[in-house]
């Protein structure tokens, strides 16, 4: 179910981030103020000499249904689901570490790639 992605991890100023030019399809994730999460891989400039950017291959993920991806979420999540789309959250679902991305017709669950198996085992039990 889960699948390794390839992203791109880009650690900045949070100013320069804010400027950023992301081009394409990429999927941009701000998980932290100083830091974005590409998804899939793609290279961005910003105007911060000491930005690091590196190939992310640590997570596994996949595009769920919003149906099917807010049955699981509504039984295995503690805390408060964000109501307008898109968005993104992050936090503790079914005791695992997640990150998710809301899309109007479907959910992107992604998990540290060393947690795929459990999480595809609670999501198998909450069923």
């Amino acid at each position: 179910m889960l699948e390794r992605l390839l992203a791109r991890r880009i650690v900045a100023l949070p100013e320069a981030l804010d400027k950023a030019a992301f081009t394409g399809d990429t999927l941009v994730l701000r998980v932290a103020a100083d830091e974005v999460l590409l998804i899939p891989e793609a290279d961005v400039t910003t105007d911060d000499p000491h930005a690091i950017s590196e190939i992310e291959s640590g997570f596994a993920g996949v595009w769920l249904e919003s149906k099917t991806a807010l049955d699981f979420l509504e039984r295995t999540c503690t805390w408060q689901l964000p109501s307008e789309r898109p968005a993104f959250a992050q936090g503790a679902v079914a005791d695992l570490p997640v990150k998710l991305y809301f899309e109007e017709d479907r959910i992107l669950i992604l998990t540290p790639a060393p947690y795929a198996a459990d999480f595809e085992e609670r999501f198998r039990n909450a069923q």
